[in-house]
């Protein structure tokens, strides 16, 4: 048996009684060894661990993941390293849920790659995170692909450590070219920039933001994270890049490419001491965003940001 102190199983379960006993057996283990312990699932499922729970409940962090994950990319710094590293002495315990039926297939990718880099963002820690995956509702691919990501696997029978262990394959499988938009597109807009004219590619996402219907403060997101972006593709991605927004399937959609490449798989993904400098960029980016995806390679970067329309 490893000497890890991370542990990262995946839950098979079916059914809601499956569910519930499982999920809320691993939260009283750890309330019971007096760890600080950490509730993320979809809202449905958060019900059912709340009301097994009962009084336990209050002693438990409980957040709804179709909210605080949203986006795949913003799980490990403001939902799972955000609780850990409060509780920095203490072996913590997390469940966390991020791929639930109802996923697109959009969507999904980010999901995956999410669950591998969970292996590397917590390596080393004493953090046990158990992800439930629903046998019942999630194709047969996702399931495998859970396999491949987790290195113990918990069922009905049982545990077990999985054969196919190999996250980076995950990381390296869906790092895929981002497929173009199609004919469902609306409000389609496109700039080049470099130095000189990054102020106008603010201007341009303000503007397809706007006629999509964002005011107020989600304006000023979307106006931030292009900005991050652009200013990345600066820095790190050759000093000019490629701005193009749309809007399709109820989101706001906005791209920038360059010649950068993201080396680091965690890039983006790491909580940032305020008091340090430096890059901060992708950062901000997962944490304002409904979706971010990513396709990077020796010579060239895509990010693709989606906005839920108002």
């Amino acid at each position: 048996m490893s000497a890890e102190p991370f542990v990262h199983p995946a839950l098979f379960y079916r059914g809601d009684r499956e569910y519930a006993a499982a999920t809320t057996a691993f939260v009283r283990e750890g309330l019971a060894a007096g760890e600080p312990v950490a509730v993320s699932v979809p809202g449905r499922n958060l019900a059912l661990i709340r009301a097994e729970l009962g009084a336990e409940a209050d002693k438990v962090l409980l957040l709804d993941m179709t909210k605080a994950g949203r986006n795949p990319g913003r799980i490990i710094p403001a939902v799972l390293r955000d609780f850990a590293d409060r509780h920095p002495d203490d072996h913590v315990r997390i469940i966390g849920e991020p791929i639930w039926p109802g996923r697109t297939a959009t969507e999904y990718p980010a999901c995956a790659q999410h669950e591998a880099l969970i292996n590397y963002a917590f390596a080393g820690r004493h953090v046990t995170i158990l992800c439930p995956y629903d046998l019942a509702g999630l194709d047969p691919a996702v399931l495998e692909d859970a396999e491949v990501t987790h290195p113990v696997l918990r069922d009905a029978d049982g545990e077990r450590r999985s054969d196919r262990y190999a996250p980076q394959d995950v990381v390296d499988g869906y790092n895929r070219p981002l497929a173009e938009p199609d004919a469902r597109v609306t409000r389609a807009a496109e700039l080049r920039f470099d130095r000189t004219n990054l102020s106008d590619v603010r201007g341009l996402a303000a503007a397809q933001a706007a006629a999509a219907g964002f005011a107020g403060a989600r304006l000023d997101d979307i106006r931030l994270a292009v900005a991050e972006l652009g200013a990345n593709s600066l820095d790190h991605g050759g000093g000019s890049g490629l701005f193009r927004s749309w809007s399709a399937d109820g989101r706001l959609v906005c791209e920038v490419s360059d010649t950068g490449h993201i080396t680091d798989p965690l890039a983006g993904r790491s909580p940032v001491d305020p008091r340090m400098a430096g890059s901060r960029g992708l950062l901000i980016v997962n944490l304002l965003s409904d979706l971010v995806r990513v396709h990077t390679r020796q010579g060239g970067t895509v990010i693709r940001v989606y906005f839920d329309l108002p």
